[in-house]
């Protein structure tokens, strides 16, 4: 199983391609980041400079939307990462949040994303697509390969998931919920006709390696926020019960607003709402036994990648430790 690294995109910018550095020597496989570009800077701008620090780490957005850049522009940038430093892109991708709904706008539509999904893939392997009626191609992009992975939550996106994407990204760390999502994603794979087998799966969530499990909750109760937005949109659509399992229902029954100025921070004041429970649950948090046991569960349910999201006061350590002990006990 790889191990992946999710940071956001603050400034200054620099200071992220030294983490990915550091990453990369300690035996991480992916740099991912937010885009979310007025909440954070630019995330191209900076992939280009990691992957030319850096030998064999792959960048790519968790998650990237169809909304906030025209799918062809993002194919090219995608494509031509791909010529410069061969091939170390992955397209992360989903219906959007934070990105859209700062400028005032809702999460695009699942037949926008199945659309974008398609487009953005055949461009950034040098294919040809049709686009608005226009059959095109990046004739100069023969070489790049390009994975697009898909984020969902919800029944319908995870059947586009298994339907169209190469990979899957579950935001959270819980094995009972990932193994519902996975096996979802692994249905619609083979009705629509696929090899399951080929679809990959990664796991991303906050990772704090420590003992202070109290500080450790307070500095990762964010995320539970920010999963919470997605599963609102769910309960919003197809109601409390069934849909998904109520792990996700049940806890965002409190949830009253969310504020994107603070979204995906440490301390964040709108997420008080997450008990502990989830934070235990979607996250992986304690000693570095804690972080083997989980990891374990989900390599068992077929997960091929868990992405830490490196986003508390205990980078360094957490970094460390997972280069030192972790990453060999599942790498080799």
């Amino acid at each position: 199983m790889d191990i992946g690294v999710v940071m956001q995109n603050d400034p200054p910018a620099l200071a992220l391609v030294e983490w990915a550095k550091k990453a990369e020597a300690a035996g991480f496989s992916h740099f991912w980041t937010f885009d979310s570009h007025v909440l954070w800077q630019e995330p191209y701008v900076v992939y280009s400079a990691i992957l030319a620090a850096t030998e064999r780490i792959v960048v790519g957005p968790m998650v990237t939307n169809p909304g906030t850049r025209d799918w062809t522009v993002t194919a090219s940038t995608f494509a031509t990462l791909n010529e410069m430093y061969g091939n170390r892109t992955v397209c992360g991708i989903g219906r959007g949040d934070s990105a859209l709904r700062v400028l005032g706008l809702t999460p695009q539509t699942l037949g926008q994303l199945r659309e974008s999904v398609q487009v953005i893939k055949g461009l950034g392997n040098g294919e040809k697509v049709n686009v608005r009626g226009n059959e095109i191609q990046l004739a100069w992009a023969a070489e790049s390969s390009l994975e697009v992975w898909v984020a969902a939550y919800g029944p319908k996106a995870l059947a586009l998931t298994g339907e169209v994407g190469d990979g899957y990204i579950l935001q959270l760390a819980d094995p009972d919920i990932a193994e519902w999502m996975i096996k979802a994603v692994r249905k619609a794979a083979t009705d629509a006709g696929r090899d399951a087998s080929k679809i990959k799966f990664c796991v991303a969530a906050p990772a704090y390696v420590g003992d202070d499990l109290s500080h450790q909750r307070d500095q990762t109760r964010w995320f539970g926020g920010m999963v919470g937005n997605h599963v609102a949109d769910i309960v919003a659509r197809y109601g409390s019960s069934g849909a998904v399992p109520q792990a996700l229902t049940d806890y965002i029954k409190a949830r009253q607003s969310y504020d994107y100025a603070e979204h995906g921070r440490a301390g964040n004041s709108h997420t008080t709402f997450v008990p502990d429970e989830i934070v235990d649950r979607f996250c992986i948090l304690g000693p570095v036994e804690n972080h083997m046991k989980r990891l374990q569960e989900l390599r068992d349910l077929g997960v091929d990648q868990f992405a830490v999201y490196l986003q508390h006061d205990g980078k360094e350590q957490t970094l460390a430790a997972y280069g030192e002990q972790i990453i060999p006990a599942f790498t080799t």
